[in-house]
């Protein structure tokens, strides 16, 4: 397979060919040649991957045409606006006819601080204009993944507790914290698209189109055991500070240790490939169903308002737990 500039590939068969003094050589499709302006003695830039694959670029010289979109006001606005952030747009402009009103701006702005790297840096009375300052090349997707996990388990950990104990503080920290863990969801997803359009980018980096989709479906996990971790915390805000009796507390830190077991050896396998450790997340699902079950028993003898709470902070605890498993049956 032959790779051209911008990530494109030419599937038909070249034969190899070699002059007398040994050097071998093939031809480059003509129509290619033509569209890029190449005449007799231009030159090329040939670059090698790692698997074998030989890349093709006839404008290696040329510094790359920055992406621009551009946006009117509308309903969906900011939909939009994270649509082409993360299909790895550089500037985003936002134009009116006339002025954009002070509540488009707001979405604009509200939009732009939840987007890692998109800053404000033209307004006007009818134009905003956003650019990303972040080059993909200098993330590394592991380490935004291992970030995001760090974040996110930390919440695991923090909104258990604010549950048991009814700490309404560490249950609002635990809300606030989900904005960061979204701003690097959408970085990672940001930085793994632009590698899979660019095979030059994903040489640099040590990380395939392949893996790049593992990868986008492991951070998609991640950010629902963040969503998850603030649902139990808005269960615990709800319970206004119930204290809960000494049996359902140690149930609940019971179940509490499991997910948070099962959720950091399923982030090990993923990065380490450890089969072993996929399984160790499997294996603990009898552990969390009975305990499961066992809150379930308990729960019942709470009062008809404590019930429903306990049950649905529960649920979102095996929620963790069974994207804890996908995120570990991607080893396989």
């Amino acid at each position: 397979m032959l790779y051209l500039a911008g990530g494109t590939s030419v599937s038909e068969l070249r034969k190899v060919q070699q002059t007398p003094t040994g050097t071998f050589f093939v031809c480059v499709p003509r129509d290619w040649a033509q569209k890029n302006g190449l005449k007799k003695g231009a030159l090329v830039n040939l670059d090698m991957t790692s698997d074998g694959k030989l890349l093709v670029d006839p404008k290696y010289d040329v510094e790359p045409q920055p992406k621009v979109a551009t946006l009117g006001v509308g309903p969906f606005l900011g939909r939009e606006i994270v649509g082409r952030y993360l299909l790895g747009y550089d500037t985003i402009n936002i134009e009116a006819k006339e002025r954009i009103d002070p509540d488009i701006r707001n979405i604009v702005k509200s939009t732009a601080s939840s987007l890692a790297g998109l800053e404000i840096v033209e307004e006007t009375s009818s134009k905003i204009s956003l650019q990303s300052l972040l080059q993909p090349s200098g993330f590394l997707p592991q380490k935004i993944l291992q970030r995001n996990y760090a974040l996110v388990a930390g919440m695991v950990r923090d909104v258990s507790n604010s549950f048991i104990n009814g700490d309404l503080q560490l249950a609002k920290s635990v809300v606030a914290r989900d904005n960061e863990s979204n701003r690097l969801y959408f970085l990672l997803v940001r930085i793994l698209r632009t590698i899979i359009q660019n095979p030059r980018l994903s040489e640099k980096l040590g990380i395939t189109p392949i893996e790049c989709l593992d990868y986008r479906l492991a951070a998609s996990l991640i950010e629902g055991i963040g969503d998850a971790c603030v649902q139990v915390a808005s269960s615990t805000i709800a319970l206004n500070g119930t204290k809960l009796s000494d049996e359902l507390r140690k149930l609940l830190f019971e179940l509490q240790s499991a997910c948070c077991e099962a959720n950091e050896q399923a982030l090990k396998s993923f990065l380490t490939k450890d089969i072993s450790l996929a399984e160790n997340v499997r294996n603990l699902r009898g552990k969390i169903e009975a305990t499961y079950s066992n809150v379930e028993c308990v729960a019942k003898a709470s009062s008809v308002d404590l019930m429903p709470q306990i049950l649905a902070a529960v649920s979102f605890l095996r929620q963790i737990y069974e994207r804890s498993v996908d995120m570990a049956d991607l080893v396989v």
